[in-house]
């Protein structure tokens, strides 16, 4: 396994796997006994960064969702796991009641909210201290100035260690780091959107984002982390739900003439690497020259050893070149 550091401040920093595990299913679709082997064997591969929710997956049985971080709490308890796994969490997006979504009805990002979404993550999960908490959503229902100095307030007291932002428009992320260093408090550092190697239409709207979809990476962020080289990138769906090796399962968004060409690309470097296209776009984002961590997530055991095998996949420079070209 390789590593590299998450934070900067060094009584909460941490070293993290360059491949990420997302548990958003465990304990849901994905049962326990299946659960517990894919951590058992990402951990004994030397694995040590897992992602998770508050409200992981409410939309599985129409709840509230913490399935997920009850897992990783029973998990944790049984392995005997301490601080050695990196758990990152998310809150703001958890449905206030049985039945609704994250759309109509949110935590939210209040003081009061984020105080107490904390607390009960902590308490599933069974840790004194959140190691990365993400805002999960925006809530521009809230002063912004009230979020960065509630997130703040739990790291001051040492529930939390690095924070984090997901599904942000670039410029409110922003905002809300220059806020926090204005007033000498820790800001965002980890910042998690949606990235892999085919490019969607970031024009399409939906009902979360109306003005486009805000929780893609695309060129403004890729040139927000070269300005901020203290920020790391966590690239959820890097393997769009199975669709390189499903073609037929690619979202609209992707249904543009630039994505043959990206494909065919990552089907000529698999070719020469003997690499699957999947491991192919795992590598391409680990050895990127911008802070790329995928987070994957998996459903079986063959799956997860496939992602595992694409640490070790050296792109070279002249791949690289190719994937980054075709269009």
């Amino acid at each position: 396994m390789k590593y590299r550091t998450i934070g900067t401040d060094p009584r909460s920093r941490r070293e993290v796997s360059v491949l990420a595990l997302g548990a958003m299913l465990f304990g849901s679709v994905t049962d326990e006994k299946t659960s517990f082997a894919l951590l058992d064997r990402y951990a004994e591969a030397g694995g040590n960064f897992v992602d998770t929710s508050d409200n992981y997956a409410f939309w599985t049985d129409g709840g509230q969702g913490g399935q997920s971080e009850e897992l990783l709490g029973r998990w944790r308890r049984s392995r005997g796991v301490g601080d050695e796994i990196v758990v990152a969490t998310k809150l703001g997006a958890r449905p206030l009641a049985p039945g609704t979504g994250y759309i109509d009805n949110p935590e939210g990002l209040s003081a009061e909210a984020i105080r107490e979404a904390a607390d009960r993550s902590r308490e599933r999960l069974g840790m004194e201290r959140l190691d990365l908490l993400y805002a999960h959503i925006e809530d521009r229902t809230v002063p912004l100035q009230e979020t960065v100095e509630g997130f703040a307030a739990l790291v001051a007291e040492g529930t939390v260690g690095v924070l984090g932002a997901s599904n942000h428009a670039v410029w409110r992320v922003e905002r809300a780091r220059a806020l926090a260093a204005a007033a000498g408090l820790p800001g965002y550092e980890v910042l998690q959107y949606q990235h892999s190697h085919l490019r969607p239409r970031t024009d399409v709207p939906d009902d979360l984002f109306p003005d486009g979809s805000l929780g893609h990476a695309g060129a403004e962020l890729a040139s927000y982390l070269r300005a901020e080289p203290a920020l790391t990138l966590v690239a959820y769906s890097p393997l769009l739900k199975g669709a390189y090796a499903h073609p037929d399962r690619l979202p609209h968004d992707y249904d543009h003439p630039g994505t043959p060409a990206r494909l065919a690309a990552l089907r000529e470097i698999a070719r020469e690497t003997g690499a699957t296209v999947n491991q192919v776009v795992l590598a391409w984002q680990i050895g990127h020259e911008l802070p790329i961590v995928p987070l994957a997530g998996v459903s079986s055991v063959a799956q997860l050893e496939e992602n595992l095998a694409a640490v070790d996949l050296d792109l070279s420079a002249e791949q690289r070149a190719r994937l980054d070209a075709a269009h």
